[in-house]
């Protein structure tokens, strides 16, 4: 399970071996050998030579970022990590892999009440009785006699302090992803790829503050990239490509004195916490909508949020 303690043994490196072999000897013979996949980028010069920045990306199936990140590596771009579900930590080997490849597990709080669950009763929760638990959590309930109804349930699964704790851990996972973000840019000079939508789809869905957040405490520089075609060649769970084509167009940097201007926090904030969430909302989601618009205006129509 990624849980604190996981984040704590998370060891980022300014270039990652395990990357290297994994291009060298995996991604190269199956993308130019074995398959021909053509990797295009369309406005190259959009990225910066000079800095390593945010990628911005839709996520369309659950491969979509290795071409690109072997495409920058040939390219000799600064090397990158990668914001992953803390799902794809579930099998242990795997996790071993992306944990050796520089890759930053973000756990979501659903992940976590999944996990809690199969831990006491040794089963997937069903999606009802997830719903209970997100929308206590959340505080999304308007009837008071549902809500306690439902809280009473939850307690009797999980105990008294459960809606509590999970509330706490959620919040110090993220402070450790906040950390390990802040270190990889700052520390480390890697570029950081995030999908701001949090999930994958084949249209654009709605994009999550956490890299408005990123961008809006770092200063860094977001470069959007519409990925186009990548389910095409990745079609199901096999890492193995498929021949074909994939066009990563590159829209224009945003920065804090461009597009975000509007939203510049000028104190200094926690990031990724609940306190800033609430207290800077209005900013984080404006800014994430402008993201998700130039990530929009990259996309093939198929691929375009309607």
């Amino acid at each position: 399970m990624v849980d604190l303690e996981y984040l704590k043994n998370i060891r980022l490196v300014a270039e990652p071996t395990a990357q290297k072999i994994v291009a060298t000897l995996f991604l190269k013979p199956n993308y130019e050998i074995f398959r021909k996949l053509d990797i295009r980028f369309e406005n190259i010069e959009r990225i910066p030579r000079d800095e390593n920045v945010i990628f911005a990306m839709n996520h369309t199936d659950r491969f979509n970022y290795w071409p690109f990140q072997y495409k920058l590596w040939r390219l000799k771009f600064p090397f990158t990590t990668v914001w992953v579900k803390g799902k794809y930590y579930r099998n242990s080997l795997l996790a071993k892999g992306l944990d050796l490849c520089n890759l930053i597990p973000v756990p979501s709080m659903g992940y976590l009440i999944e996990e809690f669950y199969k831990k006491r009763f040794g089963k997937l929760i069903d999606r009802e009785e997830y719903r209970k638990f997100r929308d206590i959590i959340d505080g999304k309930y308007e009837d008071l006699e549902a809500y306690r109804k439902d809280l009473a349930e939850i307690t009797r699964l999980m105990g008294d302090s459960f809606v509590d704790f999970i509330r706490d851990l959620y919040e110090k996972i993220m402070e450790k992803v906040a950390d390990l973000s802040l270190y990889a840019l700052f520390e480390k000079g890697l570029s950081v790829i995030i999908f701001p939508e949090g999930t994958r789809g084949s249209q654009l869905g709605e994009g999550r503050t956490g890299i408005a957040q990123v961008a809006l405490h770092t200063g860094k520089t977001i470069v959007p990239v519409g990925c186009n075609n990548s389910d095409a060649v990745y079609p199901g769970s096999s890492p193995v490509a498929q021949s074909g084509w994939i066009t990563y167009r590159i829209g224009e940097p945003i920065t804090l004195d461009n597009q975000l201007k509007a939203f510049r926090i000028s104190e200094k904030f926690r990031l990724l916490s609940r306190d800033s969430q609430q207290k800077y909302r209005e900013q984080f989601e404006g800014a994430t909508a402008v993201i998700m618009k130039a990530i929009n205006a990259q996309l093939d129509e198929k691929y375009r949020r309607g």
